[in-house]
């Protein structure tokens, strides 16, 4: 039950998260489908400066992803009561891919594709591109495996 409950509790808190972030979609252009955020550049509408390879780009998420990792392990430990490096890091890479799926079916697929919210002015056109869904699908994969070292120093942060 506790899981269901913080699964429950961490899906609602990165939609808020997500929410709070999309108020102005050009400032999350690098979580757009490829051919959107190229057509965002030719109208001049991207900052350079959060791209991806840009200047400390992997330095900011390699120490989110400790962060995060030591947050989960916090949890894990003091909610869900694991004492053990492997009950620490399998439940925190459950409670990640639980808000990953989410993520991708509910929040990318139901909300982001189908919102007008989402559209950034210029590309109306680009529904085929909106409703990329292989490329959400992907995304997921991606944040499967950037789970598993936060989940890895979740289990160190359960055992210490």
């Amino acid at each position: 039950m506790t899981f269901l409950l913080e699964s429950l509790f961490a899906c609602a808190l990165f939609t808020l998260f997500v929410f709070l972030m999309s108020r102005d979609p050009v400032k999350t252009i690098f979580n757009y489908p490829p051919a959107i955020i190229e057509r965002c550049k030719s109208l001049g509408l991207v900052d350079n400066s959060n791209r991806p390879g840009g200047p400390g780009f992997y330095a900011k998420k390699i120490v989110a992803l400790i962060i995060f990792g030591v947050l989960l392990g916090l949890l894990v430990k003091y909610v869900n009561g694991c004492t053990t490096f492997w009950c620490g890091a399998l439940t925190a890479y459950a409670l990640w891919c639980v808000v990953d799926w989410f993520d991708a079916f509910v929040l990318d697929y139901l909300w982001f594709c189908h919102d007008r919210h989402f559209v950034i002015k210029g590309t109306e056109d680009m529904v085929k591109e909106y409703h990329d869904y292989w490329f959400h699908i992907k995304g997921s994969l991606i944040g499967m495996v950037l789970a598993i070292p936060a989940a890895l120093i979740a289990g160190l942060i359960v055992i210490l």
